[in-house]
Order: structure tokens, then C-alpha cells, then sequence
């Protein structure tokens, strides 16, 4: 009997949930596009456009972001009641930027963008970002009138494929594969990397035992050069989202300035997480959670888990474990406790892995006491070696070369991704 109340119970909240979005949101996706500007010590939003997708594959009962991770939160609102409708958390590259030496000098735009399902009624529009001390502050707000004619409906139509398909884009997990430096005759290359990107990501816990959970579909879009620059060799290439590998002047991370052109590719298909596909064997790529990740298809030896490093990033929060390899500088106050899942100060530790860890150990895990594969509080993570801690002492987020596992607290995190996405 009280597994019959339950899941009558469970079916009923669903359905309230869907009526929820219904009663607010249209299946399609409003685009905000605005630039982030600043420095090391300011940021501030410029508005640019509104734009009209034809896809929303998000979940449509989880509307609410409970998770917490990001540096910035889009919150939807209601103009009468100020009712919160709609949050998701994210990233950008500019929060990366203005912890290096250059944001100290330099003030400097990027083109972003948020996407929200598209709404029947007026609503507000707000972007908060943590502040130094991880609270969140309000900087940006817009009223959208979802029947203005100013909203831009009007798209390029590039060719769709599915790699992989398990169901219904509300139900499921849709990442979207995107091609960076693939020349016109060079289509059928990207479809095959496309492939290997599955075969690749499915064949790593967690995702290996929830392949039915996800969609997986790539988008054609041609480049008039082939492979992205590489500014430290002066390979400078036409390619179609300009990707660079030295951004921040380091030589293995490979992004792209302009989240908007790359927003204008993967719109013609139903997403929630944007990949990309660079086309050269340099290693390197970059990650950002809730943005979008890039790396080289072409590695011989290790791109399938630069693709599962880099995913840990967009899709889960997941940080860098690894010490050194960034400009970044304080990227991790000591006193404030991170938003990752799998980094600690100390500061809140009670929030993270603590429950987790075997009965007796000692917090932090002193160096005499590092053991494989045993959960612990070991320091050494987030770029530095003093003052941020770490779950392992390896592990797929900390160093590609001599492990293929995640440890239980990126794995825990990851399913739980899985799952707030999926219902």
C-alpha cells in the first residue's frame, strides 16, 4: 500500500509540475543575447537582442534550479505577483577572464547569451552573480513582452542527424555536437567524430549505465578553413565559431569568445548541453558549466577523456582538481566555500562529501595517509596546492593520464545531474 501512495504521489507532483509549465511557457525557447563587460573588479550587462528558437528541450517540471552551482543564476519571474517561474545556473568565459593579470589593467567585453522557455506573458528577466564573498547580487534585469515584434525569428537552417536517441527531449538529457574547423568536404568526418564522441562518452561511469537517458544529435556546419588557430604558432584559420587554442595565453586551453555565434549554430536543434568538436589533433579544449565545451576530436591517445574531463565541467559543476596549469590567480578565496561538488575550504565542508567519508577519517587527510581510491580530504586542487581540497587523490577531474574512473563524490554528482534533468 505504501508503495502504491507513493508513486501516486510522485505521478501527481509531475503532473502538477507539467500544468506549471504549461500555464506559463510555450514548447520553444526565448534567446536572451547581451554583452559582459568589466574587469577584475567590475561587471556590468549590456542588453543586445531577443530571439525566438523553435525547440525547448529542457525539463519541464524541473523548473526550478535547486542545485546551486554557478557563479551566475537567469531568474524568470511573473510582472504581477513577481512569482519565480523559471532558474537554471551557469558559468561564463568572462568570470575565468577577470581573474587574470590582463582584467587588472584591461576592460574588455563578451558576447553572451541565456535561453528560457518561451513565455505566454510579460515576464522579468534578472541575472545575479556571486559576489566576492559567494552571495548573490542582482546585476541585470529586463522586462520581455513575448508578443513584441522586435523578437528576432528568423534562423539559419543547417542540417540535424541524430547519433543517439532514447525518447522524448523533455524527458531526456540532449546534447547537442557542434563542428569547429571542418572544411565543406569534410562533413562525413564530423559525423563519424560525432560517433566516437558517443561510443567514447558512454563507455565511462556513470553515463555508461544511463546511455537510454540521454540524446545525443549533431548540427553541419561548414568552415571555409580547416582546424582552429593556435596563436602561439601563428596558425590563424577561418573557421566557422573561431576557436583559438592559448586563450588566457595558455597553450592547451581551446574556447571561443563568441557564446552567441555558437548559441546560433546549436539552435536548430533541441539541447540542453552544447559540445564541440575541434577538428586537429592538438590536445586541449575547456569546459564551462552550463556554457558550452570544446576540445580536440583528433587526439590519438586521449580524447575520450578530455571529452569526459570537459563534460564534468559543463554538465555537472565539476572543477579542476589538478594544481598549476592557469593564469587564473585567487580564483578560490580560501574563506569562501566553493559552489563545485567536488572542492572544499573547509569553510561549509558539512555540505559536501563529509557523510560520505569512511568512519575515522581525518579532515583534512594528512599527506601520509594519501591512498588511492580511498575517499578523503586531501589538499592540492583548484589550480593551487594550499587551501583547496579534493575527494581523491586522483580521479577524471584531477589527471587524464593515469586513471579512468570518477570518484564517488563527481560520480554522485553526476547522477544526480542526470536525474534533476530527466524529470
Amino acid at each position: 500500500m505504501k508503495y502504491f501512495f507513493l508513486l501516486f504521489f510522485t505521478i501527481f507532483l509531475v503532473q502538477k509540475s507539467e500544468a506549471q509549465f504549461n500555464k506559463y511557457f510555450d514548447d520553444q525557447t526565448l534567446r536572451l543575447d547581451y554583452y559582459h563587460c568589466g574587469n577584475a573588479e567590475t561587471e556590468k550587462y549590456f542588453f543586445d537582442e531577443l530571439i525566438k528558437e523553435p525547440y525547448w528541450a529542457g525539463s519541464e517540471t524541473n523548473l526550478i534550479d535547486s542545485k546551486g552551482y554557478g557563479t551566475h543564476f537567469v531568474e524568470v519571474r511573473t510582472t504581477d505577483t513577481n512569482e519565480l517561474i523559471y532558474s537554471r545556473g551557469y558559468c561564463t568565459l568572462f568570470d575565468e577572464w577577470q581573474t587574470t593579470a590582463e582584467a587588472k589593467t584591461t576592460d574588455c567585453c563578451y558576447p553572451e547569451s541565456v535561453i528560457l522557455p518561451f513565455p505566454h506573458e510579460k515576464v522579468l528577466v534578472s541575472i545575479v552573480s556571486r559576489n566576492k564573498k559567494g552571495e548573490f547580487e542582482k546585476k541585470f534585469e529586463y522586462q520581455v513582452d513575448p508578443k513584441s515584434y522586435f523578437i528576432k525569428n528568423e534562423h539559419e537552417k543547417l542540417p540535424v542527424f541524430d547519433v543517439v536517441h532514447s525518447g522524448n527531449s523533455n524527458k531526456k538529457v540532449d546534447i547537442v555536437l557542434l563542428p569547429e574547423g571542418y572544411t565543406e568536404d569534410q562533413q562525413e568526418l564530423f559525423k563519424a567524430d560525432c560517433k566516437k564522441f558517443a561510443d567514447e562518452f558512454f563507455s565511462y561511469a556513470p553515463y555508461s549505465q544511463n546511455k537510454d537517458k540521454f540524446n545525443v544529435r549533431g548540427v553541419w556546419a561548414a568552415s571555409d578553413e580547416s582546424g582552429p588557430d593556435i596563436p602561439g604558432t601563428n596558425i590563424w584559420n577561418k573557421t566557422r565559431m573561431n576557436g583559438s587554442y592559448y586563450t588566457f595565453d595558455s597553450e592547451r586551453y581551446l574556447m571561443i569568445k563568441d557564446f552567441q555565434g555558437v548559441r546560433d549554430v546549436a539552435g536548430n536543434a533541441p539541447y540542453d548541453y552544447i559540445y564541440i568538436l575541434a577538428n586537429t589533433d592538438k590536445y586541449g579544449g575547456g569546459a564551462v558549466y552550463n556554457f558550452y565545451g570544446i576540445s580536440a576530436a583528433h587526439h590519438p591517445d586521449e580524447s575520450g577523456k578530455i571529452y569526459i574531463h570537459e563534460f564534468g565541467h559543463l554538465f555537472a559543476g565539476l572543477g579542476d582538481e589538478y594544481v598549476g596549469g592557469v593564469e587564473y590567480s585567487e580564483f578560490y578565496p580560501t574563506d569562501v566555500e566553493p559552489w563545485e561538488p567536488n572542492l572544499t575550504t573547509l569553510v561549509d565542508f558539512d555540505k559536501k562529501w563529509k557523510n560520505m567519508l569512511p568512519e575515522g577519517t581525518a579532515i583534512p587527510t594528512p599527506e601520509k595517509e594519501r591512498k588511492a581510491e580511498i575517499l578523503g580530504v586531501y589538499e592540492g586542487g583548484g589550480y593551487v596546492s594550499k587551501g583547496v581540497y579534493r575527494p581523491w587523490v586522483n580521479c577524471l577531474m584531477n589527471n587524464l593520464h593515469t586513471i579512468d574512473v570518477f570518484c564517488p563524490v563527481c560520480s554522485k554528482a553526476i547522477q544526480e545531474m542526470i536525474d534533476f534533468n530527466c524529470k
